[in-house]
């Protein structure tokens, strides 16, 4: 093998350069190489590196995606630490022959989840989409009267394959009629509210524990009666209007929550403070 061959192996051959290279979101908050730790973790499970196959190296990261080595580096160790792949000193970065099931992490506060990340790592699809009545519970998320009309979206995100979450949203009508089914098929509800010309500003969620009942067991691919992550998010527009409503079931095994935290120290005491900058409203869903 001359050192053309060489190369050629490690960038993937001709069907990496043929491949259209994904983009990189530089406003989001996301960081740059847990963005090309998605692309490439999809790459693995989807079959397109295959297992045992070698991965980018880090001079090709940089020109694939106009990145610093330092965040090429980054991705590639995240892809280690994940186990997906296997760093050799002279070899290369080479994909395990069985990588374990993935995981969507989000950070507490939910920055981590939002339209760039859950657009490259997942997908949804749309089971129901109609228009209905808000009862009491809808009614008083939305700030609305009893039996307002109000668009119902049932949906499950898939990540690589496998039903991730189960998610229910509720949108005013006047802002629902902006999309329709195919449209939420093929774009994060929260982008589609943006261009209806909404001005998402804040969200506020509770995170709790709920049992899988007989139809989200089928739709997520566990037993009924399994436990689930459920959150519950409403947000609101710059005038502070409930435009949509949403609770999400997450399969945990799929989906985890993490916070980072500082100590800080106060004349009453020490105490924990989460490591947040500013509040990004809503989310992927």
């Amino acid at each position: 093998m001359d050192l053309a061959q060489s190369s050629e192996e490690l960038s993937g051959g001709e069907g990496r350069r043929s491949r259209p290279q994904a983009k990189l979101d530089t406003n989001a908050r996301v960081p740059l190489y847990h963005q090309i730790f998605l692309i490439l973790r999809n790459r693995i499970y989807d079959g397109t590196i295959a297992p045992g196959a070698l991965v980018p190296g880090e001079q090709d990261l940089c020109q694939d995606f106009g990145v610093s080595r330092i965040t090429a580096r980054r991705a590639l160790n995240e892809l280690a630490d994940a186990g997906l792949v296997v760093r050799e000193r002279g070899r290369g970065t080479r994909v395990v022959m069985r990588p374990p099931v993935p995981a969507v992490t989000s950070s507490i506060e939910g920055w981590l989840e939002n339209i760039s990340l859950m657009g490259i790592a997942t997908e949804a699809r749309v089971l129901d989409f109609a228009y209905v009545a808000a009862n009491g519970e809808i009614a008083t998320a939305l700030e609305v009267a009893p039996g307002t009309e109000v668009q119902r979206a049932e949906r499950v995100r898939v990540l690589d394959g496998e039903p991730m979450s189960f998610l229910v949203t509720y949108v005013p009508a006047d802002i629902g009629r902006q999309y329709d089914r195919e449209d939420l098929n093929r774009r994060p509800l929260l982008q589609l509210l943006e261009r209806a010309g909404v001005d998402v500003a804040s969200a506020r969620q509770t995170i709790s524990a709920a049992l899988a009942d007989d139809f989200v067991a089928s739709a997520l691919n566990v037993s009924p009666g399994a436990p689930l992550i459920e959150v519950r998010r409403i947000v609101r527009d710059v005038n502070e209007r409930p435009i949509e409503y949403i609770r999400v079931l997450y399969r945990p095994d799929l989906y985890r929550f993490e916070m980072s935290m500082r100590r800080v120290r106060e004349k009453d005491g020490a105490r924990w403070t989460t490591m947040t900058s500013s509040p990004v409203p809503g989310g992927a869903p």
